[in-house]
Order: structure tokens, then sequence, then C-alpha cells
């Protein structure tokens, strides 16, 4: 029998109750984590006050306030044009941020008061001209997802961004000494009192042009020849391109004198090829190749000079670094590193407290050895709170990598998180003495504009590839990459109730 049509209750498929549940931006959620890290920031600065002055004064918390700004400005856009983003990343990266800048107005302050001058204000010094590259590097991150609403519209320039990042990371080799060069690193391009790092961006642009690379030779680098203790190892014609990278990255080692871009460059094709390809076996192969080449450029810069004398002195003073000969030779001496070990040693468990340490004996504090002079005054426990924030920022890029659909996005999102987990790794093995020094700064805790800008970049990049992982799909085919379909209406159809 048939009644009557009635309106019925909309039935609701599987996919569309995830679709509903994933309107859940956690938007809201970012913002309180934003306003937790910005609180902490005023406590680092109000404890530095209480060290410095005997006393907290009322405005302490003013630097937390305006950086804090900066960030809501960032929050809002993220809001707005990535709304289903991770929302540990930005309150994660803006904590580190705000500390790097507490802790350079700190040395500001006490450098003030060594010398007897008025203190800085807040625009003022190193900690004021950080806190104007962190509003440029936050502005470059809007403007970036802003325009590029699709991560995928980047496979596009691949190859165009490929050479760029040749052509930047090769600048400061062919620059005379006198526009490249710090501490005996040729990475730099200095015009007076202006200078950047062209390498920071070269790593981005770079990141891009092996994901798309690899995309498209996957099949063909997956493949292999013999196995060798239970590993895959591949074809010999298809070591070229790692073959190409390594020297490349050796040419880096040997006139831009720096282990830790090479380092940066060659680990960031390697791992990208091992997560392309799934083998082990190339992660094999680029262990064996890198440090074989760094052997044999130690060997010659003992034998020969020349342009492997940089790499073998700074390996030398990484040997031994306490050594009568080593601290106190005139070329490249063992004072810096030997400075930072005491300041770490110092500090111990729990520091001697923000602003009441003595981290301005170590020599380029607010650049190169940062941390050392941190951990004198957080101590072993702070740093190490530290150092779990940047591992999750380096997590939560992996697992933006796992959860989106297409592979490109996939490779681009590992390929970023990974350069910022081995970039730390670089700077603090240096600064540890696990390995030789490097021209390498903490990211976004530094002072420095290239370092900052750059590794905004690459959050605002994983913040868009996050959105397109979480952002829900209607269809099954949209869940599997496809073109999205409009959704069934189902509202006000009418329908029939069949009693049997």
């Amino acid at each position: 029998m048939t009644a009557s049509a009635v309106p019925a209750p909309t039935p609701t498929s599987t996919g569309e109750m995830s679709r509903i549940r994933g309107l859940k931006t956690r938007r809201n959620a970012e913002l309180g984590l934003l306003v937790f890290a910005m609180l902490l920031v005023a406590a680092f600065g109000a404890t530095v006050e209480a060290n410095q002055f005997d006393e907290i004064r009322p405005g302490f918390w003013l630097p937390a306030a305006l950086i804090g700004t900066l960030f809501l400005g960032l929050h809002m856009v993220v809001r707005f044009t990535a709304p289903y983003a991770d929302p540990v990343l930005l309150p994660a990266v803006a904590l580190i941020n705000g500390i790097g800048v507490a802790f350079l107005r700190r040395l500001d302050i006490a450098r003030a008061i060594a010398q007897e001058t008025p203190e800085p204000g807040l625009f003022a010094d190193t900690s004021g001209r950080q806190l104007a590259w962190t509003l440029l590097s936050l502005v470059l991150a809007s403007v970036l997802l802003l325009v590029l609403r699709d991560h995928k519209i980047i496979s596009r320039y691949a190859y165009t961004l490929g050479l760029v990042g040749i052509v930047l990371m090769m600048i400061p080799a062919v620059l005379p000494e006198d526009y490249s060069e710090v501490n005996g690193a040729k990475i730099w391009i200095k015009f007076g009192a202006f200078s950047i790092q062209p390498g920071e961006f070269a790593k981005l642009a770079l990141v891009s042009f092996f994901a798309y690379y690899l995309v498209r030779k996957r099949e063909v680098l997956s493949l292999a020849s013999h196995r060798f203790l239970g590993i895959d190892f591949p074809r010999g014609r298809d070591l070229g391109p790692v073959l190409t990278v390594w020297l490349f990255s050796l040419l880096v080692l040997v006139f831009e004198k720096d282990l830790g871009t090479a380092l940066l460059y060659f680990g960031l094709f390697v791992v990208t090829l091992y997560v392309a390809t799934e083998r082990s076996s190339w992660l094999i192969i680029g262990l064996l190749l890198f440090f074989g080449g760094v052997y044999v450029a130690y060997l010659l810069g003992a034998a020969i000079g020349g342009p492997f004398a940089n790499f073998y002195d700074r390996a030398e003073l990484w040997l031994d670094p306490f050594s009568q000969e080593n601290y106190t030779r005139e070329s490249g001496n063992s004072y810096q590193l030997v400075q930072g070990l005491l300041g770490l040693g110092t500090g111990g468990l729990f520091g001697t407290g923000p602003g009441a340490g003595s981290p301005g004996k170590v020599p380029e504090v607010r650049t190169d050895f940062i941390f050392a002079g941190l951990g004198e005054e957080i101590g072993l426990f702070g740093l190490s709170a530290i150092l779990i924030i940047y591992l999750l920022i380096v997590e939560r890029g992996l697992h933006a990598a796992l959860a989106v659909r297409d592979s490109f996005g996939k490779l681009v999102a590992g390929g970023l998180a990974f350069t910022l987990g081995l970039q730390l790794f670089v700077i603090l093995g240096g600064i540890t003495g696990l390995i030789p020094l490097t021209g390498q700064t903490t990211p976004f805790l530094s002072a420095g504009g290239s370092s900052l800008m750059a590794n905004w970049l690459l959050i605002a990049m994983l913040l868009r590839i996050s959105d397109a992982a979480r952002r829900p799909a209607n269809t099954p085919a949209e869940r599997a990459g496809g073109p999205k379909k409009a959704p069934t209406q189902l509202h006000g159809a009418m329908t029939e109730v069949i009693k049997p």
C-alpha cells in the first residue's frame, strides 16, 4: 500500500558523514595555541627584566604583544585561505621565532648596560632588525598563501625552479671573497651593509624540482638489478642522477667552503629519492658517496691544500678543539667552539635563568651560536623543550606528506620537512662538536633575514599542503585525487513511504 508523499529525513551516506565531521577546521585551537605561545614569550621577557634590572617593569609585555600581533595577522590569512591547515604548525613556529626575538633583545639590553648606553628601543639594534625581518617574512608567507591556492601548480614550473635553485646556489662560489665570504664560508652575497644568503631560497626551489623529477622517474629508479644482504640495489645505469647531485654537492663543499650546505643539498635529494622509491639502498649509496667524498676532500686538504684547505682546517679544529695549538692558532682557531661548549656546560640541567647568564662571551652568539648562548640560560631541560617543538614541526610536515593525496605534494612536503630537520641537525651538530662547524643558522631562532624569510616560506608551503591533505573529500573520486563533483541536493526532494 502506498501512502501519500511526505517529506522524509535526508539519507546521509558514510562519505557525507565524514565530510561533515571534517568541517572542523581547528582554527580556534590554532588561535588558542598562538596566544599560549605568546604568553610564554612574555614570561621569558619578564624573567629577563627581573634578572637584568631586579624588577619587572610595566612595559615588559610590549615586545611579545607586538610580535603576537604579527602572528595574529598570519593566523587570519590562514583562517581564510587555508582553513583546513594543520593547527599546530603556526603556533609552534611562532613560539620559536618569538623566543629568538626575545633572546636577541636580551643580548641588546645586556650590551647597552655594559657600554652604559641608553636601552635600545623596540625597533633598534639586532632585535629590532629581527622584528622587521619577521614582519617581512610573515608578509611573504601570507602572499604565498593568497596567491598559491593549489600546491600542484608549482609542478608546472619545476625545471625553471631547478635552474633558479642552481643559479642561486652557485652565485656566491663565483663572486670574489670580498663579496661572498663570511667566517671562511662563501655562501653570501654582500653589497655594503646589505647581505643575503641565496642558498636559503635555493633549497626551496630545488625541493620542488627534485619532487617533480622523482615523480616522473620513480618507476625507473625503483628497479633493482641484484640483491645483496637482503637489500635490493639499483641498476648501474640508474645511478646517474645521484652521482650528478653528489658531484655538485662536492663542488659546493670545495668552492663555497661549507660542509653544511653540501650536506643539506645532497641529503635532501637522497632522502627524497628514498621516499619516492622506498628503496633503502639509495640511503646506503648516498651515505657512502657523501662521507667518502668528504674524506677524500680532507686528505686532499692535508696533501695539497688549495681549495680544500679551509675544510681541512675546520676538520682539524673539530677533531681536537681543546688542544693548545688549535685554540691559539691564527687561522680559524677553535675559540668559538670551545666557548660554545663551555656555555652549554655552564647551563647544566636548569640553566642560570633568562637574563642571568653571560652568553655575550660566545662569539657569533646572535647567529651561528645562538643555541649555545640560549642553552646557558635555560639549561638542558629548556633546550630539550625547544628541540621537541622543532621535532613537532618536522613531524607535522611529515604527517602532511603522508596525508596529502597526490605524489608531488607528498614529496614536496616530505622534502621540506626533512630540510628543516637536517638544517637543525647540521647547526646543532657543529655547536656540540658532533660534526665540523658550518655556516648554517638555527631556523627561526638566529638573527638573519635570509634564513627567516626562506623558512617562513617553507612553513607556508607546509600549511598549503596540509590544507589540501586535511580538506574533506565529497566523493570517492575526489578522495582519490580526481575532480570535485557538485554534491547531490536531496533537500526538498519528493519521497514516498512504502508500507507492506
